[in-house]
């Protein structure tokens, strides 16, 4: 049976399991989501594209944001939050992440997550990232406190017994004849309990898949984040929010104008710890930029670098933190010192060539404050989701923290009221999306790397604008004489979900006709609260249109009754 919206070309499930939940995305947010919902006795399903630690969480450098510290208040991270935002963070939803923050930490430490202690043993060593006024980023192993969350939640998981599905590529929403999520469809890539297109029945459906960077030529996320839960919200019909506003992490590792794929992340509290950035000559060109220098918003010291660069002629800049000596970055820094090895490059004896790559997406699909979408029964947290937390700009850290906070919060919501019964699970109707060849994938990557990039102008933009038509036009929805269609596949699947997050990203660049926060147009350099201090929504209708409009409001209200908050 088939409903609204559109699919994907795949075969037809062949084998499907029942659950309360299904959470897609095994990082901070989907573990976190999951945990909740099965201690509420839900019955919970977790599907993962990896292995439940392979997701986005795992490479998490610098730390998590709270106001743990004394002298530090919640009003305080609140500032830096709305600050960094650029006048598009949604204040109530800021307040929530800051003042429900300090306790989701606490908790989970009590699942298990081990940060480093402070010197003097009392309580956990607090640092300082960009944007922070306040020391207030907790970390683990110095810079690898993304793989300490990560083991901790994945050994909850297990201890608890929680039904996984690892190697499994989510492809579309399931939906009852009156529209309301019923599960949703998947491929099991060869590994695991099923193999082959299945799909998972639930009334609840978390999407927790992380981010899309790579639709950029060279990014910090793994392989693995391309866009698909986005995808698959659009291709559902729900609205996605501010995908104009990609920030790239100013200090990655440069490793040639060729290098493609993920890149390694010099994290921000390297910066924090007064490691200093440099030009060739040796010259801080931050200092006098911005009162916090180094430790400026990300927008900020991102476009510092480019404008240097330029300035310069060339492609990068460096991080000079020789002044830490050896004994620091073995201990505080062991990751980035061994990967930056691994490349040839010793820290401890010379700057680190660095420059801005594609690093995290504030907008998602657009969610309130109890991670519903527009889609009954569809809920998004971590970096799928748009909450109106980031903005315009996301806070250094404040990532971790977004995705624990607003997991409880769904896991919440969804143990308020007793879960509802879909009808039968329909596939959307219609003809399915044709596929697009694997080899498509970098040439995506290509086209928006060059066009909507860090530096973006009418002109860019218009030229990704067309390469995008182009390159949808070039798939037929069948195969004929002269082209064959892709067959259905991880890699084509793949590269069909990151046309469409590369359509409506391009779609939300295309309109904002200012710079604000990340997203930095060359032709309209200034930021304009009059006519852009609002937000940007994208939605998909089938076939092939992708519509945007803008809205001042960062969150909408439930679209059915009984999905509103108990009283």
């Amino acid at each position: 049976m088939t409903g609204p919206g559109i699919r994907l070309k795949a075969p037809a499930p062949g084998w499907a399991i029942d659950a309360d939940v299904v959470v897609v995305g095994s990082g901070v947010a989907g573990l976190t989501a999951a945990l909740r919902c099965a201690a509420a006795g839900h019955r919970t399903v977790v599907v993962t594209k990896a292995r439940l630690d392979d997701g986005s969480t795992r490479w998490a450098q610098g730390g998590i944001a709270a106001a743990l510290g004394e002298g530090d208040t919640p009003e305080q991270h609140l500032d830096d939050t709305l600050v960094a935002g650029a006048g598009l963070c949604d204040e109530a939803a800021v307040r929530t992440l800051v003042t429900e923050g300090p306790d989701a930490v606490r908790r989970l430490i009590e699942t298990g997550a081990r940060f480093d202690p402070a010197e003097d043993g009392e309580g956990i060593a607090l640092t300082r990232e960009g944007g922070h006024h306040r020391s207030r980023i907790a970390h683990a192993g110095g810079d690898a406190t993304g793989a300490e969350i990560s083991r901790a939640l994945v050994e909850a998981v297990r201890a608890q017994g929680l039904r996984t599905i690892e190697n499994a590529l989510v492809l579309d929403l399931l939906t009852d004849a009156e529209g309301r999520t019923a599960g949703v469809t998947l491929h099991v890539m060869g590994e695991g309990q099923h193999d082959g297109v299945g799909a998972v029945h639930a009334p609840a459906v978390v999407l927790a898949t992380g981010g899309m960077g790579q639709v950029f030529s060279a990014t910090t996320n793994p392989s693995v984040s391309t866009g698909d839960g986005v995808a698959l919200a659009l291709r559902a019909g729900a609205e996605v929010s501010d995908l104009e506003f990609v920030q790239f992490h100013p200090t990655v590792l440069y490793l040639g104008p060729d290098a493609e794929g993920q890149q390694p992340l010099i994290s921000e509290a390297v910066r924090g710890e007064g490691a200093h950035l440099v030009d060739g000559d040796g010259v801080r060109f931050m200092a006098g930029r911005h009162e916090l220098a180094e430790l400026a918003p990300r927008d900020i010291v991102a476009k510092g670098i480019m404008r240097r660069a330029q300035e310069q002629g060339t492609a990068h800049m460096y991080l000079d933190a020789r002044h830490f000596g050896a004994r620091m970055w073995e201990q505080r820094f062991p990751t980035i010192l061994a990967a930056c090895r691994s490349h040839g490059i010793d820290p401890v004896t010379e700057p680190i060539p660095v420059a801005p790559a594609a690093h995290y997406a504030s907008g998602g699909v657009r969610t309130d404050l109890h991670g519903r979408t527009t889609v009954p029964g569809l809920y998004a947290c971590g970096e799928v989701a748009c909450t109106g937390v980031h903005g315009a700009n996301r806070l250094a850290s404040n990532s971790l923290l977004e995705g624990l906070v607003f997991a409880e919060r769904i896991a919440a919501d969804i143990g308020a009221r007793p879960l509802p019964r879909p009808g039968e699970p329909r596939l959307p109707e219609g003809p399915p999306m044709p596929l697009l060849a694997p080899e498509a994938r970098y040439e995506i990557q290509r086209i928006m790397t060059a066009g909507v990039g860090v530096l973006r102008s009418a002109a860019s933009i218009a030229e990704s604008y067309q390469a995008l038509v182009r390159l949808a036009s070039r798939v037929p929805a069948e195969s004929t004489g002269e082209v064959k269609a892709a067959e259905p596949g991880v890699e084509a699947w793949e590269a069909t979900n990151l046309l469409l997050v590369a359509r409506a990203l391009v779609a939300g660049a295309r309109a904002r006709e200012e710079t604000r926060g990340c997203h930095w147009r060359e032709d309209h350099p200034d930021r304009d609260d009059v006519v852009w201090q609002r937000h940007s929504v994208v939605t998909f209708r089938p076939p092939h249109t992708v519509e945007f409009r803008v809205t001042d409001s960062a969150a909408f209200p439930a679209v059915h009754p009984e999905t509103e908050p108990n009283p």
